[in-house]
């Protein structure tokens, strides 16, 4: 009979899709195991209602189709952040989306009794569990023996020690959640402390009301005013609790020790840990002198010192070779194509575009490489650690350093990261200042503006004046950042306490296999996404500098026709001068024209006015334009950079020079001109009033800061 009933139910399974919800603390390895169980079979949207990421695999269990959902990182059964709420309410069944069949809970061997407070917080629920040790070669390193047989005897649930990073233990871990699913069993007879101990009267009172279990029971007492009750249910919670005087902290408390004395007692009995004296390892040693108060700052200057130098060290000879191949294939087609509109199209739009995709692709990799790095060993959680006192001082605190950090690479991810800074106003402001950070996408524009007017120089032999003025670029975002977080904080008003509370992860060597595929999807991101945003202006921007409104460029066309004719020996000169002329008589000659007047104090010229416009499409659009607008004009086969350098002002003068260049870097480190980012901050604070004020204080302080600039050097 018993037999039959499993098998029913495992035939109910294969007609519905298998909810699986995978859950556990933060940097407990549970990424690593929900990529490695679903491979590419992911897709990200959001949680109802609210900005968290919603993460679903689809897991290959034999016959049964299951979706793994990613929950937020959570240390307990009592949430703080808007995340943790998320993770808390899918796990209570009380998501409409997610209703959880069984819960995959990720448990770190190197911090098993902190880990096993949530886990037996998930067993109470009385929903079929299956447990995943991981992080095992950590716990190894410091000593710690755990006997998994024993440990699950006392637990009544199944654990499976794995490896996400190897392979390791995922096949028998997929067989036991197969079998647990099919067989609906893991669940623990009795709770893991007694619950209805903690609150008697209150639970009874309760049940009677809402068919749940004691623990269930004991969160709608705590946390009912969050939860979508109806307004007679939450008067009876409220009811209950006042007659028979429920305290919600000292209940809780009262859990949290009863659960800890019965984890320190299975402990004892199936691990063995190190004495304490003896448990400093090599991490421990490390954070001593990388978290110094003197000498953690200057290690933290020494690793962003590096990181920039080798944005131009590593990347120079294959940038040149990729512009080396341009230029050689520029050259070959104007020698074998005719002179005629297609021809123009092919290589003053689509390969004059390209070049200007391609060319940075080997700084972006290098940038995204180094980053992962330094994310991989565990530093940068000591970076957040080591700012906090800073960030404290400007109103933020050590979380912000992660959202900023992140926005060197890019914006959008980096606010949305901003979700796990809990205090409202620090959250606020971190994604109001995070746009500030130099993302990749300024990299191109940084590059060629430095290779303009800074000479490649070498001081001791390998300190690069190019590669100290990236830095200070770099370092002018942070700094005004800083600056306008401190102002700000003073016009937010919200008032809500703060702490800082991050866990430090064990340093481990970075995974190389890792670094490279997130160097070659960064790679390609940059040439699919961005290259189809700049292929696309670099086709516009070719119309609209090859065509204009009335006949003015075929009255220009035929008048140096006849000088061409009259003086045939200056043909080469005439020609450059009829295309600079076309120019600007076109349409991009005339809106560059109109907005000259308002960018004519910093410097530049109505070509740069363009570039500053098709910018808020995506800032690296800037070279792309750049390449189309001067290869319109002259069709040489002059590489970008050269025709930069030569390009000049009506009067004969150089229009990059060295106060224009500069003027013009210090407005893309401050402007706004990203409408992606302007969305996401819109999607995150859910009003348009912080991207219109993001949008009007960035670009003001840009165009005074790059005046001030322009002013100083000239």
């Amino acid at each position: 009979m018993q037999g039959k009933f499993a098998a029913t139910t495992f035939k109910k399974l294969k007609s519905k899709r298998l909810n699986i919800v995978l859950t556990g603390n933060p940097n407990s390895g549970k990424s690593s195991l929900f990529n490695a169980l679903t491979g590419l079979k992911q897709k990200v949207g959001n949680f109802p209602g609210v900005t968290v990421d919603k993460k679903v695999g689809t897991l290959a269990l034999n016959d049964v189709s299951a979706d793994l959902v990613d929950l937020p990182g959570t240390y307990s059964l009592y949430p703080r952040r808007a995340d943790e709420w998320v993770a808390y309410k899918v796990l209570m069944g009380l998501d409409e989306d997610v209703k959880p069949d069984l819960i995959l809970v990720v448990i770190d061997a190197s911090n098993l009794k902190r880990n096993l407070l949530f886990c037996s917080q998930i067993m109470d629920l009385k929903i079929p569990v299956v447990a995943a040790l991981t992080m095992n070669d950590i716990a190894t390193a410091k000593n710690i023996k755990i006997d998994i047989n024993g440990l699950q005897r006392q637990l009544g649930i199944p654990i499976v020690s794995v490896n996400p990073r190897k392979n390791k233990g995922l096949v028998e871990l997929k067989k036991l959640i197969a079998q647990t699913a099919k067989q609906k069993s893991n669940i623990a007879k009795d709770d893991f402390i007694d619950v209805k101990k903690l609150a008697p009267s209150s639970i009874d009172e309760l049940q009677k009301i809402i068919d749940v279990n004691d623990y269930k029971s004991l969160h709608y007492l705590v946390n009912h005013e969050d939860f979508e009750l109806d307004k007679k249910t939450q008067t009876n919670i409220e009811n209950i609790k006042f007659e028979t005087k429920f305290n919600s902290a000292k209940t809780q408390a009262e859990e949290v020790i009863g659960r800890y004395q019965r984890i320190k007692q299975i402990m004892q009995l199936y691990v063995t840990e190190p004495n304490p004296l003896d448990k400093k390892i090599f991490t421990d040693r490390l954070d001593n002198i990388l978290l110094h108060r003197v000498w953690g700052y200057a290690i933290l200057l020494t690793v962003l010192f590096i990181l920039f130098q080798s944005i131009f060290w590593l990347a120079q000879f294959p940038m040149d070779g990729i512009e080396w191949s341009f230029k050689a294939l520029t050259t070959g087609l104007h020698t074998y194509l005719p002179d005629n509109k297609f021809t123009s199209l092919l290589l003053n739009g689509i390969v004059a575009g390209l070049s200007g995709i391609l060319v940075f692709v080997p700084q972006i990799m290098i940038l995204f490489g180094l980053i992962t790095i330094i994310e991989d060993t565990g530093y940068m959680a000591r970076v957040s650690f080591l700012s906090d006192k800073l960030m404290r001082k400007v109103g933020l605190n050590g979380k912000s350093v992660m959202p900023m950090i992140s926005g060197f690479a890019c914006a959008v991810p980096a606010i949305m990261a901003a979700r796990n800074i809990e205090n409202k106003k620090e959250r606020l402001l971190t994604i109001l200042i995070t746009p500030l950070m130099s993302c990749s996408a300024r990299l191109p524009v940084y590059t060629i503006l430095i290779s303009l007017v800074i000479p490649s120089k070498y001081y001791l032999g390998f300190l690069s004046l190019q590669g100290l003025v990236m830095m200070a670029l770099y370092l002018l975002g942070i700094v005004v950042a800083l600056f306008v977080s401190f102002v700000l904080k003073f016009f937010i008003k919200i008032k809500e306490k703060s702490f800082f509370i991050l866990e430090l992860p064990v340093y481990r060597s970075p995974r190389w296999h890792n670094v490279l595929v997130t160097m070659f999807e960064k790679a390609k991101i940059f040439v699919v996404d961005a290259g189809k945003v700049i292929m696309i202006i670099s086709l516009l921007l070719w119309v609209l500098s090859s065509y204009g409104p009335g006949n003015h460029i075929k009255q220009a066309e035929e008048k140096y026709a006849k000088e061409i004719l009259i003086n045939p020996q200056q043909k080469d000169s005439l020609t450059r001068v009829l295309s600079s002329e076309k120019l600007q008589y076109s349409y991009a000659g005339y809106l560059g024209k109109t907005i000259e007047p308002v960018i004519k104090p910093l410097g530049y010229d109505w070509k740069i006015g363009i570039a500053l416009i098709t910018s808020f499409a995506a800032r690296e659009v800037f070279v792309g334009t750049m390449a189309t607008l001067y290869s319109v004009e002259d069709s040489n086969d002059a590489g970008l950079r050269d025709k930069l350098k030569a390009a000049k002002h009506k009067d004969g003068t150089l229009v990059y020079t060295l106060p224009a260049a500069l003027s013009l870097m210090v407005f893309y480190v401050l402007a706004m001109q990203c409408m992606s980012t302007l969305a996401v901050v819109k999607r995150e604070t859910k009003t348009w009033k912080w991207p219109i004020i993001q949008l009007i204080y960035m670009t003001g302080l840009a165009y005074v800061l790059s005046w001030v600039t322009y002013v100083l050097f000239k």
